[in-house]
């Protein structure tokens, strides 16, 4: 079975656990796919791509937040 890796620059587990930073800086501030039998186990993002991420997940709840509420109005007009 072939598995799709999102990220442009993957490492085994072994090569995390050896150089767990210059792990990291192989993405060049991208998320890198971790492997294991050369099947993505996770993915390590630095911290802004997470806080980037994490702000695009609030900006989706709020925007259903507000369409729900303008679908409300439009109701009781």
């Amino acid at each position: 079975m072939s598995y799709q890796s999102l990220a442009a620059t993957t490492a085994n587990i072994t090569e995390l656990r050896r150089n767990p930073m210059g792990t990291i800086k192989e993405g060049k501030g991208d998320a890198v796919a971790i492997l294991y039998r050369n099947e993505p186990a996770f993915y390590c993002v630095p911290p802004e791509l997470y806080a980037y991420y994490l702000e695009l997940a609030e900006d989706a709840e709020l925007n259903r937040i507000v369409d729900e509420r303008v679908k409300r109005s439009e109701l009781s007009l």
